[in-house]
């Protein structure tokens, strides 16, 4: 359990490291180029989801994605447990550990973020979005993405591990999905 634990743990601080120094040295809306064009650190603040997705409700809407958010860790973690006892490879483990650790920082925010920088309640704060990747801009004669900017949502290391473990999880560790409710059925059985 704990190459797991290491994973949750090095990717939460990265990420509240980045939001909070993010938070705490740059104005909402300003960019500093990292690397030219394609990659800049823009500070957002974002009241709904992953990659700057609104969310409908307001402070309703925010309290049901706070309880999935966590309804869905407290899972996670159920699983995470389960596996290792199971002595599961770290392959899978990585992913699931990556998502578990993308979904804390997320929590973290808005649970926490309202009370810790003063402007909301409790469950009612914004994720801080940083990571910008402007790739290019679709020429005007494209059809429907004339003058589109290629991959326009900004994200934070948060975004990034769940994406990253998801993505993980389906390419490289595909024989493990396609097994994984049998890892479940042979404990109901004994």
């Amino acid at each position: 359990m704990k190459k797991p634990l290491i994973v949750i743990f090095l990717v939460l601080l990265l990420d509240q490291v980045s939001k909070i120094l993010v938070k705490s040295t740059m104005a909402v809306g300003e960019a500093v180029p990292v690397f030219g064009k394609w990659f800049y650190i823009l500070f957002v603040e974002n009241n709904g989801m992953a990659f700057g997705w609104e969310l409908s409700g307001g402070a309703w809407g925010k309290l049901v994605l706070s309880v999935f958010r966590v309804a869905a860790v407290v899972l996670l973690v159920w699983v995470l447990i389960h596996l290792v006892k199971k002595n599961v490879s770290f392959g899978p483990l990585c992913g699931i550990s990556l998502i578990i650790a993308g979904a804390l920082g997320n929590i973290i925010d808005g649970m926490f973020y309202g009370l810790i920088f003063d402007y909301a309640g409790f469950m009612q704060g914004r994720v801080v979005d940083m990571l910008y990747f402007p790739l290019f801009t679709f020429p005007k004669w494209v059809p429907f993405f004339g003058d589109e900017i290629f991959f326009s949502p900004v994200f934070n290391v948060a975004d990034s591990a769940i994406t990253i473990g998801i993505f993980y999880l389906v390419i490289f560790q595909w024989k493990f999905i396609k097994n994984f409710e049998s890892l479940f059925r042979i404990e109901q059985q004994q």
